[in-house]
């Protein structure tokens, strides 16, 4: 059992999650013009639905008290990064990327960290000399959609074979499995890494007592994840699934799009090697 394995726990990485999401997002400067009308529409449709849900399935007072107590474990939890990022994300993002023509994006998810370091075009990710897993090569551009090469960048960071990210579970190096690739005026970039393992999301705080209580199970696929960017065209946000996970089907967090899932090919070595490009959709005016 590793170190990340004997301490990490829902509370831990939770608070994690939500210190790093009050330190890097100011999310109410980007809305602060939103018209009161909308804000009212928004809540009361909102509000509304929990109403008709109520009624409909005639919810008590026990429910109801359950509910609000799993509300306020959720907070003292620092869950609500886990709990939106898996149940509620990965409809906005639908949303928000609906008109693209380039490469399908996913969800962030709770776990990024910005300011990885930087290894230029052609590097590994760092990581722990002993580091469990299948070696992997990821050989890759950036274009834009006519098929243009960008200079631009690759942020890359995911899991370790335990399922734990650096930075969110105790005794793993700060940027463990965590970098930024940087192309040339090519477009062309060449990763190492090590493949990741599926996980379970954790399961010991609020989110775990609302997936035993629904019968559900709390695993995702292995993936990558990734922000793509370029001078002039939007982030891509995404993430990249291997073919085979039985989780591909039934993710909890329901990210998994038949565009991310990569097709790798075993070397002689034993290592895998995957071909994926990105082509990145221009800024609207």
């Amino acid at each position: 059992m590793s170190a990340a394995d004997e301490t990490a726990t829902a509370a831990a990485s939770g608070a994690a999650a939500t210190e790093r999401f009050h330190h890097d997002k100011s999310p109410y400067d980007a809305v602060k013009d939103t018209p009161k009308e909308r804000v009212d529409l928004l809540a009361r449709e909102v509000i509304g639905a929990i109403h008709e849900t109520i009624r409909k399935h005639q919810v008590t007072y026990d429910e109801y008290n359950a509910l609000k107590a799993w509300l306020i474990q959720v907070g003292a939890d620092g869950e609500w990064p886990l709990f939106l990022d898996v149940w509620v994300e990965h409809v906005v993002e639908d949303v928000a990327t609906a008109d693209r023509k380039g490469s399908k994006g996913s969800i962030e998810g709770p776990y990024y960290a910005p300011n990885a370091p930087e290894r230029g075009a052609d590097a590994e990710l760092p990581m722990r000399e002993d580091e469990a897993g299948t070696p992997l090569l990821w050989e890759g551009a950036i274009t834009s959609v006519d098929g243009t090469p960008l200079a631009g960048t690759v942020e890359l960071w995911h899991a370790d074979s335990d399922g734990f990210y650096s930075q969110f579970a105790p005794g793993l190096p700060e940027w463990n499995l965590r970098g930024t690739f940087t192309t040339g005026e090519d477009g062309k970039f060449r990763i190492r890494t090590i493949q990741p393992a599926p996980y379970q999301i954790p399961t010991d705080g609020a989110c775990g007592k609302l997936i035993a209580a629904a019968g559900w199970h709390a695993w995702r696929p292995a993936h990558l994840h990734v922000k793509v960017s370029a001078p002039g065209h939007q982030q891509l946000i995404a993430q990249l699934y291997f073919p085979g996970d039985p989780h591909n089907d039934d993710d909890i967090a329901s990210a998994v799009k038949p565009e991310l899932i990569l097709s790798p090919v075993t070397q002689a070595d034993g290592s895998a090697k995957i071909d994926y490009s990105f082509a990145l959709d221009p800024q609207e005016d």
